[in-house]
């Protein structure tokens, strides 16, 4: 067991309400995709509303834009759930459903085990991200930070 997790927190905007036929596809993916980051190896948390299954109906970043926000115990580990599963073929498909985001939009950091990140926590990391540019308190997978106390791994990305 490692001293620090991965949290990671990505945004998306819609173009139409998710209720909308041009999200079908994207809806129906949803459980899917939330089931296999479950079973996932390294897989440790996920933001979920109180009555649901996911995330979608928590809009804390504004009424069109859906909010992702997991833990895992490595960066390896969510690395391979993001390009190396069926995770993949759905994230290929961005463009179809949401736009371009004109801000920052996805933001990773190191979590001491055991702790859960907060939504609040998280657009705090963001704005970092956004402000400063990445660094040990908030990167992305082009950066190379390792968790506390541990080597750079030069790992994919």
């Amino acid at each position: 067991m490692t001293a620090h997790h991965l949290a990671q927190l990505n945004l998306v905007e819609l173009r139409a309400p998710l209720e909308s036929p041009e999200y079908a596809g994207f809806v129906a993916l949803l459980d899917p995709i939330n089931t296999l980051a479950d079973r996932s190896p390294g897989f440790v948390w996920r933001l979920r509303a109180e009555d649901g299954a996911d995330a979608t109906s928590l809009r804390p970043f504004g009424p069109d834009v859906l909010v992702n926000l997991t833990v895992w115990e490595t960066r390896e580990a969510l690395w391979d759930f993001t390009y190396r599963s069926g995770h993949l073929d759905a994230l290929r498909r961005r463009r179809e459903w949401f736009s371009p985001m004109a801000r920052p939009s996805q933001v990773m950091w190191w979590t001491p085990a055991g702790t859960l990140p907060t939504v609040a926590e998280a657009a705090r990391r963001l704005a970092l991200l956004t402000e400063h540019g990445p660094g040990p308190d908030a990167f992305t997978f082009k950066d190379d930070v390792p968790a506390p106390g541990t080597p750079a791994a030069g790992l994919p990305g």
